[in-house]
């Protein structure tokens, strides 16, 4: 390594990178000194000093927070990689420890989250008492980008049909079913299954635009040449409920979502006659095996999770 290599790496400090990177996370020097339980004026001189030491500005720093310049934008990408390999390294350290602690940082998408994470995490925490898990909501595509740029360890989510890229791989998680969401005693409501065409005729409260449900219907819209008619877009499962149960609408809902929203309203669900309306629900990292132990343990907890779930509906 040369002479100036040494001294660069000698004057970027690792906490200063976390700070970094979290606070381009947040957007904001506050909310990361808050997330990190530190001063807010000891994370803006960590950053000063971490600009002095690549001698570039690396954030415009303004009323509402701070956004990355493009030297900015480098340092993050490679600011995540190093952390990345320490959590490896203390991963596979941690293997020669006494008992199992650890922080798994987890995306997932919004159907994962309210069908399927809170039992199994539950179980899992109660395994596990001293691994902690950083679950953060995300859209899909959102899912995957932070699992790529190492800013989550595990994703799970919907996967596009085209496949992942290269750097990702992925495993199965659970799988679910799209149903047709109606008020009780709407004109479909009587009928023991029905084809999306037909549901077209109606106005339907959907999410928002990149949900992967709203990307599905509108794919699906698409290729029968009929218009969505979505006047609604709904911010969760549970306003879309509340919504088709006062009559705005009819829309799609994951079967066991419904299930848990069976309070919400007088409301029926008719079996969707589609292909499209089985969905996978897939765990999504950088490298498996690479995984630090805690995370590889999570992600075979999940996996069994998923079999013992299986077998409970086959049973």
């Amino acid at each position: 390594m040369k002479r100036s290599e040494r001294s660069f790496a000698r004057r970027i400090d690792l906490t200063s990178l976390q700070l970094f990177v979290a606070v381009c996370e947040l957007g904001s020097i506050g909310r990361a000194a808050e997330r990190e339980f530190i001063a807010a004026s000891a994370v803006s001189k960590r950053l000063s000093d971490l600009e002095a030491a690549v001698d570039t500005a690396l954030l415009y720093r303004h009323s509402r927070g701070v956004a990355l310049t493009p030297a900015g934008e480098s340092l993050l990408h490679h600011a995540r990689t190093v952390l990345f390999g320490l959590e490896r390294m203390q991963g596979e350290l941690s293997e020669y420890a006494d008992g199992v602690r650890g922080h798994v940082r987890m995306h997932a998408n919004k159907s994962a989250i309210v069908q399927f994470l809170p039992e199994d995490l539950g179980q899992f925490a109660r395994t596990h008492s001293q691994v902690k898990i950083d679950l953060q909501e995300h859209l899909s595509p959102a899912v995957l980008h932070a699992v790529h740029e190492g800013a989550a360890d595990l994703g799970i989510c919907s996967v596009p049909a085209n496949g992942l890229d290269d750097k990702l791989q992925s495993r199965p998680y659970r799988s679910d079913t799209l149903v047709l969401v109606t008020p009780q005693g709407h004109p479909l409501s009587g009928q023991a299954q029905v084809r999306f065409a037909e549901v077209l005729d109606w106005d339907i409260v959907g999410l928002h635009a990149g949900s992967s449900i709203s990307q599905t219907m509108q794919a699906a819209a698409a290729r029968t040449g009929k218009p969505l008619r979505q006047r609604i877009q709904a911010s969760s499962l549970d306003t879309l409920c509340r919504m088709i149960d006062n009559g705005l609408g009819v829309g799609l809902l994951p079967d066991r979502a419904f299930e848990l929203m069976q309070g919400l309203g007088r409301l029926s669900a008719i079996t969707l006659d589609e292909p499209w309306a089985q969905r996978e629900l897939r765990l999504v990292a950088r490298d498996f095996d690479a995984l630090p132990v805690t995370a590889r343990l999570l992600v075979e907890h999940l996996s069994v999770a998923k079999t013992e779930n299986a077998a409970a509906l086959t049973a």
